[in-house]
């Protein structure tokens, strides 16, 4: 529920605070004192349009904060779906406008887009005014409220999962046939590519390996010439390296003969004379394998240009002619395997197709008869809230095609005077008449419906008397399974409040200032009587205290 909202320089209003509770709400005062600007500042809050002209005369900006708590664990889990974190079952939303016009908000202290507020809006607080786009407008939102009345929740799941499972079979589907006549048009081009590319019977690494002997064939000569040149310059017959390590050891003897701690030289000694020696023979071994072959070097070249002209036509590297020749085999093994797994994939789209038929039928079953019910419901209690001669339906209009949300639209019709034709309620309803089918709805379907906070703003247009006290009742009721906040002028309304909240506007400081307390008591009679037109006389005072003591509940 929203336990506490915070507005500051909003239009009329400085700064204010509400804190409300559980059960019924109710904001009275004076006409203009302010009521329905608090009612737009919690529209503000939840994603509504925000402009500089919401922001108090002389301010830099408008801020709004609210703080929901209680939030269920079902409410929960939908709200961290819009990737925001409940703290223990409680969101605090701060929503600031500037005097440019520039609008930011954050959830929990971490900044957040206009989207999202209005979508986590959705979810916490229902607010019917004539100045809000009200949800009961949306054909979404009857579809659901007729779904939550008709308890077909269990239904409509099945219908998304099985109109969800045909609709990935019919994308399998016609994605293989595509892919199959698009392998028919380029199966000629694909049987020469891989053809092609088979013949030259390629390994994985050729081109480096056939590079690397192509460039000792062609060196042949030179490098035999260096490799004996090393050679002879470790172990050459007139001299080399070894030799002189050779004289180098019999001095390093004698040394050793006078002065023994020259000993430790010896091991690098013989560790040099062992590596190069090594390094004299490998030299000697790799000239007498040279080879002078210029056929195979013409023959080695002749395979790099073949090669070279499959990488240029197919990718730039031998992986990739190796790819194309795998993607081109599989392609044209298409042509062998497709029409049998297009029938397979036929017999499970038809079978899911008929799952699909047989869930929408169910869906529609309950729809059909909850329809029914609501529209005499909710019809039965018009006249009660002022909308007399009105007559509520819940129309049900076949689909082309089932989809993810049955085989049929719902949209909610009334006729709001005798004589005039059913049409749909945003053609026909104003504010307050819109409110108060609202209301009528609430008070049928409060049991099944989600949304933890409703607001009604205006609710009272055009009504008083018997048709008033009907409409505070009918609130009362909503609020024993909803929090409710509405704004009145009708005592009858009023006196059904949990907690009541009086709205008064003032000057301060040269610019009228709105100001809100909660009352309980003798204020509250004083309020009570000042509705009925006269908040000192006697008279007013004690219908006030009938009229409180009569709404106890």
């Amino acid at each position: 529920m929203l336990a506490e909202l915070r507005v500051r320089d909003v239009a009329t209003i400085a700064d204010v605070t509400l804190s409300l509770g559980p059960g019924l709400n109710v904001l009275t005062g004076e006409t203009g004192a302010g009521k329905s600007i608090l009612v737009d500042a919690l529209g503000l809050l939840l994603g509504g349009r925000g402009d500089s002209g919401v922001v108090r005369p002389g301010a830099g900006r408008a801020v709004v904060e609210g703080a929901f708590e209680g939030l269920s664990r079902t409410l929960s889990r939908r709200v961290e779906a819009l990737g925001v974190d409940v703290d223990e079952g409680r969101i605090v939303i701060r929503r600031e406008v500037s005097t440019e016009g520039r609008s930011r908000a954050w959830i929990n202290g971490s900044p957040a887009t206009v989207g999202v507020l209005a979508a986590l809006g959705a979810l916490l607080v229902d607010l019917h005014g004539q100045h809000e786009t009200v949800s009961l407008l949306k054909s979404d939102t009857q579809r659901d409220i007729l779904d939550a009345y008709a308890q077909a929740s269990a239904e409509r799941e099945a219908v998304g999962a099985a109109h969800a499972a045909l609709a990935d079979l019919r994308a399998q589907e016609a994605g293989l046939a595509g892919r199959l006549d698009e392998v028919r048009r380029r199966a000629d081009y694909l049987k020469h590519v891989a053809d092609e590319i088979t013949a030259a019977r390629i390994t994985p690494g050729e081109d480096e390996t056939l590079a690397h002997e192509a460039k000792r064939l062609a060196h042949a000569s030179s490098l035999e010439e260096q490799a004996r040149v090393l050679s002879e310059a470790l172990d050459g017959e007139d001299g080399g390296a070894l030799r002189a390590l050779a004289a180098a050891e019999r001095a390093l003897g004698q040394l050793e003969r006078v002065d023994t701690d020259v000993s430790a030289w010896r091991e690098l000694l013989d560790g040099a004379y062992a590596q190069l020696s090594e390094v004299a023979q490998l030299a000697s071994t790799y000239a007498e394998g040279i080879e002078r072959d210029p056929a195979r070097l013409e023959s080695v070249e002749r395979r790099r240009d073949l090669l070279f002209r499959l990488q240029q036509k197919h990718g730039g590297s031998l992986a990739a002619v190796l790819e194309t020749h795998r993607a081109a085999a599989a392609e044209l093994d298409l042509l062998d395997t497709a029409d049998a797994d297009l029938r397979a994939l036929a017999a499970k789209r038809s079978v899911a197709e008929t799952v699909a038929r047989e869930a929408a039928a169910r869906l529609t079953g309950k729809r059909s008869e909850a329809a029914a019910r609501l529209g005499r419901a909710v019809g039965r209690l018009l006249p009660k809230l002022g909308l007399t001669g009105g007559k509520f339906e819940v129309t049900l209009t076949p689909l082309a095609e089932a989809g993810p949300d049955g085989a049929e639209s719902v949209a909610f019709t009334v006729r709001l005077n005798v004589g005039l034709d059913a049409q749909p309620i945003q053609k026909v309803a104003s504010g307050g008449e819109l409110s108060r089918l609202m209301l009528a709805l609430e008070v049928v379907v409060a049991k099944h419906d989600r949304i933890p906070t409703f607001v009604f703003d205006e609710i009272d247009q055009g009504i008083g008397g018997e048709v008033g006290g009907q409409v505070g009742q009918a609130l009362a009721d909503v609020a024993t399974e909803h929090q409710v906040l509405v704004t009145t002028h009708l005592p009858q309304i009023a006196v059904r409040a949990d907690r009541h909240l009086v709205v008064s506007k003032g000057v301060e400081g040269g610019v009228a200032t709105s100001s809100v307390e909660t009352i309980l008591g003798e204020d509250r009679v004083t309020e009570i009587a000042r509705m009925l037109g006269d908040p000192d006389g006697a008279a007013a005072r004690r219908h006030a205290e009938e009229m409180l003591g009569r709404a106890v509940h």
